[in-house]
């Protein structure tokens, strides 16, 4: 049953929040992340093709374990937006963008009138009708459900108007594929990289936006931490457990 968000809970109380975006598919891994002690995991779509079941699995596992199940769609899907929320996913992530209108696109998708455009249906987000449809309307409608990725020039030249939109949750950054689009090669850390990073910060401060970072180095930590930055993707669990196994396998050599 749909449920006040956690993680945004946590950020209006100050403390820091913490996820993963997850590339292996499987209950088991959300699970054993969230015993890690994250805060939410990232289900994606983007670079995987994953099943609906295999999905449905990954979400009662979250909910089972206590991690909020986030969901990185490949585009703005209207009809896919609302029925990854109809089963329970928290938030959606949506990667490259590089408009208000797509932002503002998905909102109207997550959101039930008058906010927005989203069908409504007395599925397990209501717990099967024990949740009233007003107060479900309006738990729904008061908690943002939109998290943009800001991965290119065109999207760090949209940001100011993506975050005016009412109901961008968190912006996320994803330095990869903006230094890809910068014409830098794969070099997230490269000085330029890094300068778009602190202006998509500043923006986000200023409108009161949860900026979310994913720091490359130990003093790009310290760094966000100096800026008052609260929220933190720590990579991939993929090469998070590659790196992991094969420190494992190096220590018998």
């Amino acid at each position: 049953m749909l449920r006040q968000s956690v993680v945004f809970a946590r950020l209006r109380q100050g403390d820091e929040v913490f996820g993963l975006l997850n590339s292996v598919p499987s209950p088991l891994l959300c699970e054993m992340i969230a015993a890690a002690g994250y805060h939410f995991v990232i289900l994606d779509m983007e670079h995987l093709l994953r099943s609906g079941d295999e999905l449905m699995h990954c979400l009662r596992a979250c909910e089972s374990a206590g991690i909020a199940p986030w969901l990185r769609l490949p585009e703005v899907d209207e009809k896919l937006i609302g029925r990854a929320l109809d089963a329970g996913v928290e938030a959606i992530v949506l990667p490259r963008v590089e408009s208000a209108a797509e932002v503002e696109r998905a909102i109207a998708a997550a959101c039930f009138p008058p906010r927005g455009r989203r069908g409504i249906s007395g599925g397990r987000v209501t717990g099967f009708g024990s949740l009233a449809l007003p107060d479900y309307i309006e738990l729904a409608n008061g908690e943002p459900r939109i998290v943009p990725m800001i991965e290119s020039a065109a999207g760090l030249a949209a940001l100011p108007e993506i975050l005016a939109l009412p109901g961008v949750g968190m912006i996320l950054e994803g330095a990869l594929d903006l230094s890809l689009d910068l014409g830098l090669g794969p070099d997230p850390t490269h000085p330029q990289v890094w300068e778009a990073l602190q202006s998509m910060a500043a923006a986000c401060a200023a409108a009161g936006v949860p900026f979310c970072a994913n720091p490359r180095t130990p003093e790009q930590i310290r760094h966000w931490r100096g800026q008052g930055i609260r929220s933190f993707l720590a990579g991939e669990d993929r090469g998070l457990l590659l790196a992991a196994l094969k420190s494992r396998l190096n220590s018998f050599h």
